[in-house]
């Protein structure tokens, strides 16, 4: 008999931003998941190196599972919404008004939003509207993922520190972080988002 697929579904947000130093940053502030109530950054520096900044070794073994990292490092991070305190990576990330992208996926029902089958329907849109962006696509391990955003507003300004250097001012994410088959938008933003796993038992 088949194993039943494991579905993992993470509740939370993901902001994006580049910086005129070339360090893209990338945070998950996860309000519900399988893995508790936690924020991961993934880093990709100037160089392309990508780290993946994780609180737990439970969180880093199931975002590598899923994801691609040059290196890992555990970390305590703590993210309030604006400020960032991940070991090496210190920030400060400002907020602005909602976006135009935000305004429509307010439109949408939220059970519909962040439904599998939307994310799937949504995929060859989000390419067009945002290049680089995919609602959907295959992760590693056999896992499938599906992003179902639900609200998105614009960074708008970022301070702070890589390794005790400066990030410099805000920047496009480009070029794209290479950690799956999915980049943020290339604009600096945050999005509301429930990213859906599904995985293969055992």
């Amino acid at each position: 008999m088949k194993k039943q697929a494991i579905v993992d579904r993470f509740d939370g947000r993901i902001i994006g931003a580049g910086s005129t130093s070339g360090v893209r940053i990338v945070i998950g502030d996860w309000l519900h998941s399988p893995l508790g109530n936690f924020t991961d950054v993934m880093v990709a520096t100037a160089d392309d190196q990508r780290v993946l900044l994780a609180p737990s070794q439970q969180v880093a073994d199931y975002v590598t599972a899923t994801y691609n990292f040059d290196e890992v490092v555990l970390v305590d991070v703590r993210f309030d919404g604006r400020q960032l305190d991940a070991g090496p990576l210190q920030a400060a990330v400002d907020v602005g008004r909602r976006t135009g992208t935000g305004f429509a996926l307010r439109s949408v029902p939220k059970p519909l939003g962040r439904s599998r089958f939307l994310a799937v329907v949504a995929d060859p849109i989000a390419r067009r509207v945002h290049p680089g962006v995919r609602t959907y696509g295959t992760a590693g391990n056999g896992r499938r993922e599906y992003y179902s955003a639900l609200d998105q507003f614009a960074v708008t300004a970022i301070s702070g520190t890589w390794h005790g250097r400066d990030l410099g001012d805000l920047a496009d994410v480009d070029p794209p972080p290479r950690f799956g088959f999915s980049s943020t938008p290339r604009r600096p933003s945050w999005t509301q988002v429930t990213t859906t796993i599904v995985r293969p038992q055992g």
